[in-house]
């Protein structure tokens, strides 16, 4: 396949695509999306729904096509949802670590601004980057829970396990 063929894939092809089914396995794998459908998602002619997008997302095992969808598709999303690029395990950790250890820096300052309930036009430029830093650790952290979904649904991660130990920390 050549790779202008690939590049204009949309994400549901592709990943379809990776996992090598043909459109009507797929769709029987996927239960209540007809090929028709699919070829109309997987093509953009049309676009998906949520609740397809969450089928996919479960029967293909891969949790970070709910986040595509959210931050790529979805009205609210787009303004609201951040792209969670998938990393390995090491990479999403030293990445959040770096970004916990910047904000260590700066959580007295964010004491300082924030201290008499409001912002002065002085401190809004701290606060502002203090936000951006607080934002890169929310991103990681979300990086880290579709890893860790990820691993649970291709079985790497023991889903009995898992739980149990969630439930034991609650």
């Amino acid at each position: 396949m050549a790779d202008s063929e690939k590049i204009s894939k949309n994400i549901f092809r592709q990943t379809r695509d990776d996992l090598d089914l043909s459109r009507e396995k797929a769709s029987e794998l996927l239960e209540f999306i007809t090929p028709e459908r699919l070829e109309k998602i997987e093509s953009g002619k049309s676009p998906a729904h949520p609740e397809e997008v969450l089928m996919m997302s479960k029967k293909y095992k891969r949790p970070d096509l709910c986040n595509y969808y959210c931050s790529h598709e979805c009205p609210i999303g787009k303004q609201y949802v951040p792209e969670i690029r998938m990393d390995n395990l090491p990479g999403i950790v030293l990445q959040m670590l770096a970004s916990l250890n910047s904000m260590d820096k700066e959580k007295n300052r964010l004491i300082e601004i924030t201290a008499d309930g409001k912002i002065e036009k002085d401190e809004l430029r701290d606060f502002v980057k203090i936000q951006k830093q607080l934002e890169k650790i929310s991103v990681t952290v979300e990086a880290l829970q579709l890893w860790a979904e990820k691993m649970l649904a291709s079985g790497v991660i023991d889903m009995e396990e898992y739980h149990a130990c969630v439930r034991e920390d609650s």
